[in-house]
């Protein structure tokens, strides 16, 4: 197999892996010949948090070539740890040292081990060229372990309605945080959001109104057509489900490359959230983190 490509935009790269090592100590990535897919998927995850994203090869890349038996897709099991300090490498503002100029991204072996090579090529403030090289231990997955990566099934939502801007959102929660180990995400169709809490001790409600509720269908969906079309459906009806607090906060982290973030709430079963990399559009790619219910026994 091989596979080598230019990385024409490693900050943007750098935050999205950025987001996802908080979440995760280890990821699966898929590269496709249209696109690379980040996974996290491990039960073990706090709160059963799962990522799967899509990335559009065009929006980072250049010059990019793949060739495997598995019909030119290669998947391998990484550090995320590890990624993020060699993109944090490849990026121009992480040192002071030389200016990067080129970034290729390559499979390799080192001592018989794979890894994902890293090779930086900059000048120094005096015209000197660099090079400067990163390994990342990887493990290529068999076809067999491919298959068993399945994204989770959900419900067609209920409600689907587009965020405030993540980082007023993660101040909210820090807030919260403190309180409660469990958050409650209500929405409706008709623009209003609801972040709370609500113990023994305490119970607090931030509201946002005026918001919009885009029109979305997840692909393999039929459930609308299913629907009777006699009785319209209250806008102002209340649809809520309760998740990991912790598992929420982590997933504010997203925050850095986040323009635009639509959240679905499945009732009492699951919150699923797309967050875009660029306008929607003409996004160069979605992260998309489904955030279980939290069976709460005095709800």
């Amino acid at each position: 197999m091989r596979f080598r490509t230019d990385i024409d935009n490693p900050a943007t790269f750098y935050k999205i892996i950025q987001a996802i090592e908080k979440l995760q100590k280890k990821c699966v990535i898929r590269f496709t010949e249209t696109n690379i897919h980040i996974i996290c998927a491990n039960e073990a995850n706090e709160g059963g948090m799962q990522v799967w994203s899509q990335i559009k090869i065009d929006s980072i890349f250049s010059e990019y070539r793949i060739q495997s038996n598995s019909n030119n897709e290669i998947t391998v099991n990484i550090s995320a740890e590890a990624l993020a300090a060699a993109l944090k490498s490849c990026s121009s503002n992480a040192n002071r040292s030389y200016d990067t100029e080129e970034v290729v991204m390559k499979l390799a072996k080192k001592n018989d081990q794979a890894v994902l090579s890293f090779e930086i090529l900059g000048t120094t403030a005096v015209g000197r060229k660099v090079r400067v090289t990163h390994g990342v231990r990887i493990e290529v997955l068999k076809a067999m372990d491919v298959e068993k990566l399945r994204e989770p099934m959900c419900p067609e939502p209920d409600t689907h309605i587009l965020l405030p801007p993540l980082h007023k959102l993660r101040t909210i929660a820090d807030k919260l945080k403190p309180m409660s180990e469990i958050l409650s995400i209500r929405a409706n169709n008709n623009g209003c959001f609801q972040l709370a809490i609500n113990t023994e001790s305490v119970k607090v409600e931030t509201e946002w109104r005026n918001l919009t509720n885009p029109k979305m269908l997840r692909e393999g969906s039929s459930q609308n057509e299913e629907q009777p079309d006699n009785s319209p459906p209250d806008p102002d009806e209340i649809f809520g489900v309760l998740v990991s607090m912790r598992s929420f906060v982590k997933f504010l982290n997203s925050h850095a490359i986040s323009t635009t973030t639509i959240a679905c709430v499945c009732n009492k079963h699951c919150l699923i959230l797309y967050v875009y990399i660029g306008d929607v559009a003409e996004a160069g790619g979605v992260l998309t983190f489904y955030l279980p219910a939290v069976i709460d026994d005095d709800d």
